[in-house]
């Protein structure tokens, strides 16, 4: 697919790319439908915007699919969500491999169920060597969570002898997160119109620009993409320092 004449005009797209995708629900509420109808397209503009990533030159794509607090959701409808990211690892992996695309899963998977762990190790096994883009999956993800883990592991190296407490800093613990080896978030974009990073990428988006649009997730696709790259691009971006 060609890019469209907008995409053209735009300057170098940041590196990394991380959305919150909010209002599957509401998008389903709006139209009398049930919520799990809001999860499925939900799922059709996962696949729109990864593909509109890739063609604008986007190194990195992180989406948080499923938060560490969202298994407080009734039963039924995480189901429903589990049973969607089934389909999506036994569906879009070759099509994401076609495409040079990477996956890689950051989360608690030891709430997952092990088929599903098995899927996503496959995946990441099968991609790895992709180029072209790598997207992150946030599932059971929570950004306090992986602190704190990544803590434990400090302390449980340090108590080894492996690790020398003087030289704790934050490169030592960002290599100790979910996404060591991934650079931190240029952008951070939130759908529905809610103002708020809901536990995801806390350390990471220390810096990172944000942008909230009213579109719901299950509405967003390149055209919400590029707004939010233009937004970006209009920013001062001065990591602290002096005009």
């Amino acid at each position: 697919m060609e890019s469209s004449p907008q995409a053209a005009e735009l300057p170098p797209p940041p590196v990394h790319v991380a959305i919150i995708m909010d209002g599957n629900g509401r998008w389903a509420r709006s139209r009398g439908l049930p919520r799990t109808a809001g999860h499925k397209r939900g799922a059709e503009s996962v696949r729109r915007t990864v593909e509109a990533a890739r063609e604008m030159g986007v190194s990195y794509l992180t989406l948080y699919g499923f938060s560490s607090e969202n298994w407080k959701r009734p039963a039924s409808e995480v189901a429903d969500l589990m049973g969607l990211l089934r389909l999506y690892l036994r569906n879009e992996i070759a099509n994401l491999h076609k495409n040079g695309i990477r996956l890689k899963v950051i989360g608690d998977r030891t709430r997952l169920g092990p088929d599903i762990v098995r899927m996503i190790e496959d995946a990441e096994a099968r991609t790895e060597s992709n180029v072209a883009l790598t997207l992150v999956l946030a599932l059971s993800y929570g950004g306090r969570q992986e602190i704190v883990e990544a803590m434990r592991s400090v302390a449980r190296s340090v108590a080894a002898g492996t690790l020398s407490s003087d030289v704790i800093d934050e490169t030592v613990v960002g290599a100790h997160l979910f996404t060591s080896g991934i650079p931190d978030p240029d952008l951070i974009i939130r759908t529905s119109g809610e103002k708020r990073i809901s536990n995801f990428l806390l350390w990471q988006g220390a810096y990172a620009e944000l942008v909230f649009i009213e579109t719901l997730w299950p509405d967003f696709g390149r055209a919400e993409l590029e707004t939010a790259l233009r937004d970006f691009h209009r920013r001062d971006r001065r990591f602290g320092g002096a005009r």
